[in-house]
């Protein structure tokens, strides 16, 4: 598995090493020892997510304040999506920016996006699965939201048409309005 540190501090974005051949192929998708090598983390993780969206779905941008604050590894089992990680660690120097790439079942990448990270992701084809595992159990106390296209982050979003958004994700907070990880 190739790990690389992608875009800001924290931020990993792992490929698999795919062997193939006339019967399909086989990979790896997780390994606990390389993962520690690459990220410097011992990592447990407690849940799986599982999600289902069409071309223009937008999801996010999703965090939990501690103590269920969540990293992520994020990986798309069908279809494509562009994936986003925006920086909310407050007195991070790189608080406010981003990072963002396109995940697919075709180049089979992982994007790691460790506590103190809003996520989100638009669904680039129809029937797009994304799997992430979490190193925290859900909690609707902890959830919080930054609003999907805030104007103060501009993410370049690469939807044609109108995006389809949940009406909670719609009404989600502005950027300078949510409240940053501490």
């Amino acid at each position: 598995m190739e790990a690389e540190a992608f875009g800001l501090d924290g931020l990993f974005v792992f490929t698999p090493r795919v062997f193939a051949d006339t019967r399909g192929h086989f990979f790896e998708s997780f390994n606990a020892p390389a993962f520690q090598a690459a990220t410097g983390r011992t990592q447990q993780f407690v849940q799986d997510n599982q999600s289902l969206s069409q071309k223009g779905v937008v999801r996010g941008l999703h965090y939990q304040l501690a103590p269920y604050a969540q990293g992520k590894l994020v990986r798309v089992l069908a279809g494509a999506i562009w994936d986003v990680a925006v920086d909310i660690r407050a007195g991070s120097p790189t608080y406010g920016q981003w990072a963002g790439l396109e995940l697919s079942a075709d180049n089979r990448r992982q994007f790691w996006i460790p506590e103190g990270f809003a996520h989100g992701f638009v669904a680039l084809s129809d029937e797009t699965v994304v799997l992430y595992k979490t190193t925290a159990l859900w909690s609707a106390a902890s959830e919080r939201a930054i609003r999907w296209n805030d104007p103060t982050l501009a993410l370049p979003w690469p939807i044609s048409g109108r995006a389809l958004v949940s009406d909670k994700d719609q009404v989600a907070p502005l950027f300078t309005d949510a409240e940053p990880m501490r």
